[in-house]
């Protein structure tokens, strides 16, 4: 609530739950206080079949969740074995001391389903509710941290609504498209997906850094159907402009490609300081397909590392095609790989002139056939400037024959 921390597990449990077919009608964020948790969470009990809730069950001072929930709920903490031991483990595998206040975390409220902790000691807790609807309710709550809450969810959660929630039938699709700003992937699109929205189809748009998501959804018993005609219809539309799907991401998608073609990259990367690297490395498998890297930011690191000759630098400048040109065949030739990408560019805000706006980024991409060089002005805010500029130098890739 002081600004300090990112809270996305909103986003992620929205989208994960959207996915599963639940569409979430509330979303709250309040203090660490008895009064404002217990006041959120009876308030989405009136409205809502499931609720979940996110942080406040650890084992420090500040963690009272557990104890208000059940107290609201007039509900009883015992304590439960299994999560004791759990958490004795957790710290014998670590070799290090159980903290006393760890025992807070044992205390189970009456008649709580218990998801133990993978990543963690605190344990998940789903509690059936019965306010008088002819449904039971459910009340979910998750630890805070992200890499305890997301595998827990995972693996404990969604069996949960799987069983309890069958018969709720919603059906979503993302393709992810690039190259195209938001209002023109509407108007393309809009019209011919217009017979389906008067059948129920529903079409949502969300712009990214270099990309615009297009949501399909659709509820009842037509839905996979009309769903799965949107998409179709959406794919004749933009054609290699939807690079992915759902969750995918473009180094994912990239990294796939590329094992199922047996072919490997390399990287020299001036303007992106190493973020089409990382974007590669973020997905398990790369190894196999990606070489290494060269983050050439200064003149002397392409000459030395990569072999861009000294004239062309002189003569060019840095961002310049003949650099970019040679950046990419420097990187193939010292790595030999099959594919080679190069970046080099004005991030800004600075730097820029009247024939070399700030903004402006060459990618060249080199392989057997030869070098390629691509020039793109994309004028944004450095760090979205580096975002947009990878994501176009892996869907050049991604496209590459």
């Amino acid at each position: 609530m002081l600004g300090r921390v990112l809270n996305t597990h909103q986003q992620w449990l929205c989208r994960r739950l959207a996915d599963l077919g639940h569409v979430v009608t509330r979303q709250v964020a309040v203090a660490d206080t008895g009064h404002a948790i217990q006041e959120a969470v009876r308030e989405a009990l009136a409205h809502a079949d499931l609720v979940i809730t996110t942080g406040g069950l650890g084992p420090t001072s500040d963690d009272i969740t557990r104890e208000l929930i059940a107290e609201m709920l007039g509900k009883k903490l015992v304590p439960n074995a299994d999560v004791l031991a759990h958490i004795e483990n957790f710290f014998a595998k670590r070799n290090r001391p159980r903290p006393e206040r760890t025992s807070v975390e044992t205390l189970v409220p009456e008649g709580a389903l218990v998801f133990l902790n993978a990543t963690g000691t605190a344990p998940g807790l789903a509690i059936p509710v019965n306010t008088g609807k002819s449904k039971t309710q459910w009340l979910v709550m998750l630890p805070g941290p992200p890499r305890e809450l997301r595998p827990m969810f995972d693996t404990s959660v969604v069996p949960l609504l799987q069983r309890e929630f069958a018969d709720e039938i919603f059906v979503c699709r993302t393709l992810r498209t690039t190259g195209i700003g938001e209002s023109r992937v509407q108007e393309m699109v809009a019209g011919p997906l217009q017979p389906l929205v008067e059948r129920g189809l529903e079409i949502g748009y969300c712009a990214r850094p270099g990309a615009v998501d297009v949501r399909l959804t659709a509820g009842g018993d037509t839905a996979t159907g009309l769903v799965k005609e949107g998409e179709l219809i959406t794919q004749q539309v933009f054609g290699p402009a939807i690079f992915g799907r759902d969750d995918e991401e473009i180094g994912q998608v990239v990294v796939h490609r590329l094992l199922k073609l047996k072919k490997t990259l390399a990287l020299a990367e001036s303007c992106t300081g190493g973020l089409i690297a990382d974007r590669i490395t973020d997905v398990p498998g790369a190894s196999e397909i990606f070489l290494g890297g060269v983050v050439s930011y200064s003149h002397a690191a392409k000459q030395k590392f990569l072999g861009v000759r000294a004239e062309s630098l002189a003569e060019h400048g840095a961002v310049s095609e003949i650099v970019a040109q040679e950046m990419a065949l420097g990187a193939r030739a010292a790595f030999g790989s099959d594919y080679a990408i190069s970046v080099t560019g004005l991030a800004g805000p600075g730097g820029g002139t009247p024939a070399l706006p700030v903004g402006t980024v060459f990618i060249a991409l080199a392989s057997a056939k030869g070098v390629e060089v691509r020039k793109f002005l994309n004028v944004w805010d450095r760090l979205t400037f580096k975002e947009v500029t990878t994501t176009q130098a892996l869907v050049w890739l991604l496209n590459a024959q």
